[in-house]
């Protein structure tokens, strides 16, 4: 079972730094169900603090991500209009085939049509905002990144010395 766990844990703590990239994925929950797997293992040294700290932190880079881009794009001048145009150019970028390109310069794109569809005359606010949505994208998804990736390493600190071992054991 602990074999199982453990892969099961790296697998999810994988897939949420994908997660962290890819919209409509929720990258460090992903990751929090790995680091919970590793955690259930029976030769895990992961304290149960630790799981309480990992889950403040996931649920704080989740509400910092999800109000992070309105507020940004807000702040540099942009309305709701802005906002919502980030978030359909963020999906439209991957939805769309456009890959990594899309999802990093879809919100931008899709705050600036989003602006210049609420005020036509205004293109210099519009592209203001623009840059305030992809800079949202940026720190979000950096944080996100490294609450995940730092969850990974945590995993794999755990699981070396026991998967080291099955190694030279079993080979």
């Amino acid at each position: 079972m602990d074999i199982a766990l453990s892969i099961i844990a790296f697998v999810l703590s994988i897939l949420g730094i994908i997660g962290c990239i890819v919209p409509l994925i929720p990258g460090v929950v992903f990751s929090y169900l790995g680091f919970l797997c590793a955690y259930f293992c029976s030769y895990s040294q992961i304290p149960t603090s630790m799981l309480w700290i990992w889950l403040a932190v996931c649920i704080a880079v989740s509400v910092i991500d999800y109000f992070l881009p309105g507020y940004l794009t807000r702040l540099t001048g942009g309305s709701r209009a802005g906002s919502i145009g980030a978030t359909v150019g963020m999906i439209a970028g991957f939805i769309f085939g456009f890959g990594l390109f899309g999802i990093i310069l879809g919100p931008f794109f899709g705050a600036v049509l989003g602006e210049l569809l609420h005020d036509r005359n205004d293109t210099a606010r519009s592209f203001k905002s623009g840059f305030g949505s992809f800079l949202a994208f940026i720190v979000g998804t950096g944080l996100k990144l490294i609450v995940a990736i730092w969850m990974l390493v945590q995993i794999w600190a755990d699981t070396y010395p026991v998967v080291k071992e099955w190694f030279a054991t079993t080979f």
